[in-house]
């Protein structure tokens, strides 16, 4: 009468299986590294913005294209008023300009700082704000917001006598300090490259 192996086989098949998985759960676990998607950036080269009717010129990155902005929150942009599409980047310059008269300085400059203060300081962890004479002799203002905030740059330039001109970086994406810090450092190059470079026509 031949002998079958099976039931002894099995058994030794489940001997190193239950040996296995013991092994296994001993071993030490190592969690995976929390990581973001590979962002390619541009090279950096400019060209400048010298549109005829505007009172400011500057330099921008060639991979960025100009709009006019024609709306504000549902009201009229202002005449030169633009927009600076960084679309491999999904980012967006927003740039506003009004003319200064005798009664409006100060409420400008309120502003601006409201902008970069009230608007944010529920969300923000902190925020800088650096006094900046660029070598075009244009004076202003550079916020830099830390944070899970919808902007992280900031910045106002004037004369203090006729123009007065206010940027924000805003990104299509859900703001998140960690995933936007590289392109946003990136961009803030072009930031500080455009107001070190601006000039007004008047």
């Amino acid at each position: 009468m031949p002998v079958s192996f099976r039931p002894l086989l099995s058994l030794i098949a489940f001997f190193f299986i239950t040996a296995f998985l013991v092994a296994g759960c001993n071993s030490p676990y190592t969690p995976r590294k929390k990581g973001y998607f590979h962002i390619d950036l541009p090279e950096k080269k400019y060209v400048q913005f010298d549109e005829p009717g505007y009172p400011y010129t500057f330099e921008y990155p060639v991979y960025a294209k100009i709009l006019k902005d024609t709306t504000f929150f549902d009201t009229k942009a202002g005449d030169w008023w633009i927009n600076i599409d960084i679309p491999s980047l999904n980012g967006r310059i927003y740039i506003s300009y009004k003319p200064i008269n005798a009664r409006n300085f100060d409420s400008l400059v309120n502003d601006g700082h409201k902008m970069a203060y009230l608007k944010h300081t529920d969300i923000a962890s902190g925020i800088n704000d650096s006094f900046m004479v660029t070598p075009n002799k244009v004076e202003g203002i550079y916020f830099s917001l830390k944070g899970n905030t919808a902007t992280a740059n900031q910045f106002f330039l004037t004369d203090s006598t006729k123009n007065f001109l206010r940027g924000a970086l805003y990104f299509d994406a859900a703001p998140n300090e960690d995933s936007l810090s590289i392109v946003n450092d990136f961009l803030k190059q072009d930031l500080k490259h455009l107001i070190n470079t601006l000039r007004w026509r008047n």
